[in-house]
């Protein structure tokens, strides 16, 4: 018997993730364009950018302009994504960036070592000083990030005794600071997870921190990233990343000089969810608008499939 829920919120990374895994830097106005029309389609939180090394991620360097050229709208926040300490300074002090204080670990060392230059258990020590950072600025956590929780390209399979292990050390750090931990949010990052590894992991993160939301950052890139939502949405999870058409993925989980396929699609899984009787607060028509406009700015055709076809309303009128 699937327990659905209601509602389902979808926090938007595609002008993140999206356009910083592109080789091309593309114009800060289009980028602008393409959150600007994300807002008006009843999304709750759009992520414009991240603060990290421009050396590494050029793409990325003029995200504070980023946040001065777009139109805010009431009720929508615009968030950014940052690694370190200094890019959370960054964000800190950047008018118009919705902080978001999370924490990020790893369930690979090979992934720890590419993203962010440092074994799991050095991650463990730097959030642990990020903690430090957000309740000195009188800050609340929003959520702790298990990235490659499903399996790694470098390390292959990720016991579920790591992750488990991984979110009780969590579980007893924010007990030692006194503060609550609203959030786990697990990633399917290099496109490992199955329904059922899907539901395996949510019950068992479940059980060891009932009173935590459970959210996903899922990726399409083997094709199951629409199955995996079908698979959580049975298990109640109503929190979940995606990107608008399809847009982003990780460049470590690309197979020789392939493009590996992005995040699971917003739009897509937008449409599963209004089919399933389950409420967004998301005009799909505005969501597949914005949709075919990143298309155009990447100019190629990207991989989402409601883009293509919309929705079914049309035809049932």
């Amino acid at each position: 018997m699937s327990d659905f829920p209601n509602s389902v919120m979808f926090r938007e990374e595609g002008p993140r993730e999206g356009f910083q895994i592109e080789q091309t830097i593309y114009p800060l106005e289009q980028r602008a364009a393409l959150i600007d029309a994300l807002s008006d389609t009843g999304l709750s939180q759009i992520q414009v950018g991240s603060f990290v090394s421009p050396k590494w991620v050029p793409q990325m360097a003029d995200t504070a302009e980023l946040f001065q050229a777009i139109e805010r709208k009431p009720g929508v926040r615009y968030s950014a994504l940052w690694l370190n300490s200094r890019g959370y300074e960054q964000a800190r002090e950047t008018p118009g960036v919705d902080l978001d204080p999370r924490l990020l670990f790893y369930a690979s060392d090979a992934f720890s070592l590419k993203n962010n230059n440092c074994f799991m258990i050095e991650m463990r020590d730097r959030q642990r000083a990020m903690l430090d950072h957000y309740l000195a600025d009188g800050l609340e956590l929003d959520s702790a990030y298990l990235m490659t929780a499903f399996g790694c390209n470098y390390e292959g399979a990720v016991d579920p005794a790591r992750v488990t292990d991984l979110c009780q050390w969590i579980v007893d750090l924010c007990a030692e600071k006194s503060t609550p931990l609203p959030k786990f949010i697990l990633a399917d990052t290099m496109g490992w997870a199955t329904p059922h590894s899907m539901k395996m992991l949510i019950g068992l993160v479940r059980d060891l921190v009932p009173d935590a939301r459970v959210g996903l950052h899922l990726h399409d890139t083997r094709g199951t990233g629409i199955a995996n939502v079908y698979a959580a949405l049975e298990m109640g999870v109503d929190l979940f990343e995606s990107s608008v058409a399809g847009l982003g993925g990780c460049p470590f989980a690309s197979h020789g000089d392939r493009q590996a396929a992005g995040n699971v699609c917003t739009e897509d899984a937008v449409f599963l969810c209004h089919e399933l009787g389950i409420a967004t607060g998301i005009d799909l028509d505005a969501l597949v608008e914005a949709a075919r406009m990143a298309q155009d700015i990447i100019g190629r055709p990207l991989t989402g499939k409601v883009m293509h076809s919309g929705g079914l309303d049309k035809y049932r009128s």
